[in-house]
């Protein structure tokens, strides 16, 4: 998979929230957004999603243009900002709604998936009487059960204690030697520069940095 944004800009109620971005990404490599709250990593997300259009500019999905040729990726898994889920239902009768809509998976790949990040699918508890940490678990097992060549992850560490953490790491490398492209948000500067081959820098909406980061082995 390759992404190609040429010269994005996207305007909000005359607020210019992404400025003139520029940068193309590959299948195989983790891709880090680091910045202040409110600098536009989440936006851009949101972009390469197509969950909303530039202002000016094109964001590309293997060639397809999103907005024009596409709506949204054709195979994506994401979490931005908090799980939101129905908070009557369970975790598997969520995610079992979810995998619905486009009925690539089967309900023991939607289990597998709970029980890949820890979570147990036959959990009588409702939604809303999950901890933060397993909301947490249930949307990144909803981001990966449809084993999606693109995965966004705003914050993907976010309420998990050192095994939870541990978890995340370990799913993400093993869809990076899936080829998957991976492109993640974290306010922790050591997490997120372990995770990533590379690092964007956003301030105020614009690119103000990109490092390549020395491969580790014990990754």
């Amino acid at each position: 998979m390759e992404i190609k944004i040429n010269q994005l800009t996207k305007q909000i109620k005359g607020v210019t929230v992404l400025e003139d971005i520029t940068l193309t990404m590959q299948g195989g490599k983790i891709y880090g957004l680091k910045g202040p709250n409110g600098c536009g990593k989440t936006m851009l997300m949101r972009a390469i999603s197509g969950l909303i259009l530039p202002s000016s500019g094109s964001v590309e999905i293997d060639g397809q243009v999103l907005g024009k040729d596409i709506s949204f990726p054709p195979s994506i898994g994401l979490l931005i900002e908090y799980p939101s889920f129905v908070n009557g239902y369970t975790g598997l009768k969520n995610l079992q709604m979810i995998a619905s809509i486009q009925n690539k998976v089967t309900e023991e790949q939607v289990r597998e998936a709970i029980q890949r990040v820890g979570l147990n699918p036959d959990d009588k508890r409702t939604f809303k009487k999950y901890s933060l940490g397993m909301k947490q678990k249930l949307g990144i097992a909803c981001a990966i059960m449809e084993d999606p060549e693109l995965i966004i992850l705003d914050e993907p560490v976010n309420a998990l204690d050192e095994a939870g953490i541990s978890m995340v790491r370990d799913i993400l490398q093993d869809y990076k030697k899936r080829s998957a492209l991976i492109i993640i948000a974290c306010h922790d500067k050591e997490e997120l520069e372990f995770l990533s081959d590379e690092i964007y820098s956003i301030s105020e909406g614009k690119i103000t940095g990109h490092d390549v980061l020395p491969g580790d082995d014990s990754k």
